[in-house]
């Protein structure tokens, strides 16, 4: 069974969304130091609930928000969405040092990501 693992919020000003969710929820966000603009949300200690996040500039219009779920093979869940209707929106990605990352959107256009985490991806 796959869970929630994570959370991208898209924004057009990626800094300033940043300094909106720190001074609203006090999350600690830093800019992330891989090869892409995105900005790492801490949204507490690993002992409570809850998950990580991330903000990235905004790709499309009605870019909001889409949860990513931790899957064994992006390579297999990818086939399935399609296979039920979904699509894919953005292709497989290696994130060093995460893993592989694909964007889908489900039958109601809704956004979400499936992540293999592999940290051995370089």
């Amino acid at each position: 069974m796959s869970r929630p693992i994570h959370f991208d919020l898209s924004a057009d000003s990626p800094e300033r969304a940043a300094d909106f969710y720190r001074h609203v929820f006090g999350w600690n966000i830093e800019k992330w130091e891989g090869p892409t603009d995105y900005w790492m949300i801490n949204t507490g200690d690993e002992t409570e609930p809850g998950i990580t996040g991330g903000i990235a500039g905004r790709i499309s219009p009605n870019d909001t928000t889409a949860v990513v779920f931790d899957v064994s093979s992006v390579d297999d869940i990818a086939q399935a969405v399609q296979a039920s209707g979904g699509k894919i929106r953005e292709p497989k990605k290696t994130i060093p040092g995460v893993g592989y990352l694909v964007m889908c959107k489900d039958t109601e256009g809704k956004t979400f990501g499936i992540m293999q985490i592999d940290e051995s991806v370089k």
